[in-house]
């Protein structure tokens, strides 16, 4: 086994603290919580404005974001979790492209698995008006029940779903 030349991780009640600074900076400077799900939802409205506008314009969902639907806060704030993510991943030396997989499953299964459960993620954030991000910071600091409510689904089926896959990790 090598021996790893990474800058240990962060402790995880300073990230958290961190974390709760800057969703209350964004509470107090935006009026706004946290959330990602709307940067996709943005490219795709952006794309399909430079295909067809009228029909994009006219539409009941990507016609609600205008002509510039990428001049919206969460698509700043998306670039923003990429650029600091690549930064702190360079500053720690952890940028060592990897797929992590049971050694009995397949790459191309690993791959299809992991696009199937994010266009599925994906779908059901914007289906549900918000992703996790913003269900889980923004609804549980604002005490709402349904956050709470997912957060409690989240992990009860993170649980059930690493149960039902643990034979694929331990080869």
């Amino acid at each position: 086994m090598e021996t790893s030349q990474h800058t240990p991780y962060m402790n995880p009640y300073l990230a958290g603290f961190l974390l709760g600074i800057l969703l209350l900076a964004s509470f107090l400077l935006l009026g706004v919580g946290l959330g990602a799900s709307a940067f996709l939802a943005r490219v795709g409205a952006t794309a399909e404005l430079f295909l067809a506008e009228q029909h994009t314009l006219a539409g009941e969902y990507f016609g609600a974001y205008g002509k510039n639907p990428m001049q919206y806060y969460l698509v700043y704030m998306f670039a923003g979790i990429v650029i600091g993510a690549f930064f702190s991943a360079l500053l720690s030396g952890r940028i060592e492209p990897t797929l992590e997989k049971g050694k009995s499953f397949s790459v191309s299964g690993r791959i299809g698995l992991a696009v199937a459960g994010g266009i599925l993620v994906g779908f059901a954030s914007r289906l549900a008006g918000g992703c996790t991000s913003g269900q889980a910071l923004t609804g549980a600091a604002q005490f709402a029940t349904g956050s709470y409510f997912f957060l409690a689904c989240v992990f009860i089926g993170g649980y059930a779903t690493a149960y039902l896959v643990r034979r694929q990790w331990h080869d």
